[in-house]
């Protein structure tokens, strides 16, 4: 299987002429299917598209890792350059009214920018499930992620609203993408919110697979304590992952700790990288 992942948005820009913004977003490609995985804050992924020569209107899936701004904010330009239905595939839970609560900080609403209509009208064909989704014949989702190690922890300034009732956001909504490789695993995150590590155990449960080749996108360690990141990195190399391409929530200092320890196999995976297996 040929297989092509390119960055199109990222906290960081590594090429010439593309843009950076806060959040998330990459293009799969395989000889199979296209997958889009999220859509940026707003304008960069249409942008950088342009740049990189990436037609957005042979993109056959679009794939939330969850709900939160940065992740989704460009949906609407995206639909808008694609002018054709597309379904997009996401936990129920994008829709939760999410909030970044810290205190003497006013509350900050963190969640998808748009109501469900309106990208409705622009093509989005929601498939919403808690489930893991099929996507291709080596290709799925990780659905909800289970919590299992005992270092990792939900951001406590998450928290959602329904009515007047607020409550610690345990953001379920957060998966990952799996692709299934003759190589091993690549694992595409999003924030992994509910935890790297946990993530790829996940990942590894459901395939059935011990092999991981890959592992792009964000890994929420920024602010985590130094006993999370020592016990994050020692499982990634009992887990003998080949490759990490870890950026946006990483934090800059924990990308720099995790190229000391894993030398030529960590890179930090800003807006333009490809990588390409085969």
């Amino acid at each position: 299987m040929k297989l092509r992942i390119t960055t199109l948005c990222e906290n960081t820009a590594g090429a010439i002429d593309v843009l950076a913004e806060f959040g998330w977003s990459v293009l799969v490609e395989t000889d199979e299917v296209n997958i889009l995985f999220d859509t940026g804050p707003s304008i960069s992924v249409c942008h950088n598209a342009d740049i990189l020569g990436i037609d957005l209107s042979k993109v056959d899936k679009i794939v939330l890792n969850h709900g939160h701004f940065d992740h989704t904010g460009g949906l609407c330009q995206v639909l808008r350059r694609m002018r054709k239905e597309v379904e997009i595939i996401a936990h129920p839970d994008i829709w939760k009214a999410t909030y970044s609560r810290r205190q003497g900080r006013a509350d900050r609403y963190a969640g998808i920018p748009f109501q469900r209509e309106e990208l409705e009208s622009l093509g989005a064909r929601f498939n919403l499930s808690t489930k893991p989704v099929k996507i291709a014949d080596n290709i799925m989702t990780t659905g909800e992620v289970p919590m299992v190690t005992d270092y990792e922890e939900i951001d406590p300034h998450l928290w959602a609203r329904e009515a007047n009732t607020w409550e610690p956001d345990k953001v379920l909504d957060d998966l990952a993408l799996i692709i299934n490789t003759e190589l091993g695993l690549v694992v595409v995150l999003g924030c992994a919110h509910r935890g790297i590590i946990n993530t790829l155990y996940h990942a590894q449960q459901l395939t059935g697979r011990k092999e991981i080749h890959t592992v792009l996108g964000g890994s929420y360690l920024i602010g985590a304590s130094e006993e999370r990141v020592r016990l994050t990195i020692a499982t990634l190399k009992e887990l003998r992952v080949q490759r990490l391409g870890l950026c946006h929530c990483t934090s800059l200092p924990v990308a720099a700790r995790l190229a000391q320890e894993f030398g030529d196999k960590f890179f930090f995976n800003n807006t333009g990288t490809v990588l390409e297996l085969s």
